[in-house]
């Protein structure tokens, strides 16, 4: 029933598929269209994603040199606030929900003067803000007083009275049938509506049943904020399956595939919320095989943490992800070519474009990116593979900007960090290497060792120099096998005696220096 399922949908278009992995400790969620891996999140149990959730907070610290505050939120650490987020804004909330486009005048930031501020919210007063970016690494959560509550068609926004249309939907028609219905929806004061990218063709029932729902939110909201002490939460985004059904469940969906009875049961409760008939697009897997495995998506996720990644074409992409920026290098490896060498450059720059866009969604990496394309002659090239990238990332949930290719030959373009990548959330640092990838190499252990040997034997040139030099076994054999010799003649020259030993549980960087004597530890690599 399953493989017959499968082989439904147009010939035309590409089939989209939803696939949900439920286990225990973990949520998995795959968007495939034609078979090939688009979108990954997961999503485990001991994470503590915030972003979306909206909490009352106490303003801790006000930094007018920063322009921005501190606001206790109730977690580890301070939340981060600019100034400028502070007081809800209608066109910078407007620009940021579904692409909604405002004017460049309004969205100028401004900027206070010192103690200004302080005025409005004094230390300790109360301010209702909702997470934008979660805690990355040493830095807290991001934090907005720009509410936002995306439903299943709408976006609900507390505190405005706009109501607008995604730029997405660009049908003159429909944009026009979507404002009345809009205008029609008994809408409660100081809430602003607008119609996201999954409203385009929906009919009024559904729209209405969507607000129903998005105002009862706004209602439990309003009652913790008269009710409950700060720092409190008042709303929390839901769990990454039922985000994925609200965010991606469009008419261009074919299925989507759980392996889970209770999620199964529970989404098409959600869907039928909606959509009555869209709720038979959800199929049970019960096959004995893993629906990853199944559907052939586990394969293609590993592409998503290697470093080099290879295109159909036998060019490959480096990844090289750091703490500051995301460096991606385009090589030709195995491909044959064109008829001529720019041709084929062009060819895997393109190719090149689209698989960064990909792949930039499935590790959801974020903040600056460098691309460092093969070298193209001509600026029609250069412009070329500009505007298959910037095609490409349409598909990106996450704000992009783009800049035109350097005289440099490298692409500078950022992504909206809202989270850790899927690389850094499920890898630790190697605690052999401490995260560097590499350590040194025995040439440089061995040098190492004899400028420290060499340097406590000056220290008292008249002594007798009996020491012991404990090394990692694969140090030892280079010195035994190739600087012998060397060591022999250090000997000599300061008459002293030396002893090396190896001990396997010493990291390959890892020596102690020894006087033999008196067991006096004169040297060590490894600081405690």
């Amino acid at each position: 029933m399953l493989k017959k399922i499968k082989a439904l949908g147009g010939a035309k278009r590409e089939k989209k598929e939803i696939i949900i992995n439920i286990e225990t400790l973990e949520t998995r969620v795959a968007i495939l269209e034609d078979g090939k891996l688009d979108n990954f999140h997961i999503e485990r149990q001991e994470d503590n994603r915030i972003v979306g959730s909206i909490f009352k907070g106490k303003i801790q610290n006000l930094e007018d040199g920063l322009q921005a505050a501190f606001v206790d939120i109730g977690l580890k650490k301070n939340a981060f606030i600019h100034y400028w987020d502070m007081i809800p804004e209608d066109a910078a909330r407007l620009e940021r929900e579904e692409g909604v486009r405002a004017k460049s005048s309004t969205r100028r930031r401004k900027k206070y003067k010192p103690n200004e501020m302080q005025k409005i919210f004094p230390i300790g007063s109360e301010i209702i803000v909702q997470v934008t970016k979660d805690a990355i690494g040493t830095k807290g959560p991001r934090v907005t007083a720009n509410l936002s509550i995306p439903g299943r068609y709408l976006v609900m926004m507390p505190g405005t009275h706009l109501k607008g249309i995604s730029r997405k939907i660009d049908d003159v028609k429909e944009r026009n049938r979507l404002k009345k219905i809009l205008s029609r929806l008994p809408v409660p004061e100081n809430i602003g509506l607008i119609v996201r990218t999954a409203g385009s063709g929906t009919r009024k029932v559904s729209f209405a049943r969507d607000a129903r729902t998005l105002f009862e939110i706004y209602n439990d909201i309003e009652s913790g904020i008269e009710n409950t002490p700060a720092p409190c939460v008042l709303y929390s985004e839901p769990k990454l399956a039922e985000r994925v059904v609200r965010d991606y469940l469009t008419e261009d969906i074919d299925r989507i595939y759980i392996d889970n009875r209770d999620m199964f049961e529970n989404t098409r409760q959600i869907i039928a919320k909606f959509s009555r008939r869209s709720r038979n697009w959800v199929q049970m897997y019960g096959g004995e095989e893993p629906i990853f495995d199944y559907f052939d998506v586990e394969k293609q996720i590993e592409s998503a943490y290697r470093r080099k990644v290879w295109m159909k074409s036998g060019a490959y992409l480096i990844f090289d992800e750091t703490e500051a920026l995301i460096a991606i290098d385009v090589n030709t490896g195995r491909h044959k070519g064109s008829k001529s060498q720019d041709e084929s450059i062009l060819q895997v720059n393109l190719e090149s474009a689209e698989e960064v866009a990909r792949q930039l969604r499935l590790r959801n990496v974020g903040g600056l990116v460098i691309v460092d394309f093969i070298d193209m002659k001509a600026k029609r090239d250069q412009n070329a593979v500009y505007r298959c990238l910037k095609e490409a990332l349409k598909k990106d949930r996450a704000r992009t900007n783009v800049l035109q290719i350097s005289q440099l030959g490298l692409l500078e373009m950022t992504r909206q960090r809202v989270e850790e990548s899927i690389f850094t959330s499920g890898y630790t640092d190697c605690d052999y290497c401490s995260g560097r990838g590499r350590v040194k190499s025995s040439l440089s252990m061995s040098v190492e060792i004899q400028r420290r040997v060499s340097e406590s034997m000056r220290k008292d040139r008249n002594g007798t120099h009996s020491m012991r030099v404990t090394v990692n076994p694969q140090v030892l054999n280079r010195l035994r096998n190739e600087d012998e010799q060397a060591l022999i003649d250090m000997e000599k020259e300061f008459h002293g005696h030396l002893t090396f030993v190896s001990d396997g549980h010493f990291h390959v960087e890892e020596f102690t220096i020894t006087n033999d004597d008196n067991g006096k530890v004169l040297f060590t690599s490894i600081e405690n």
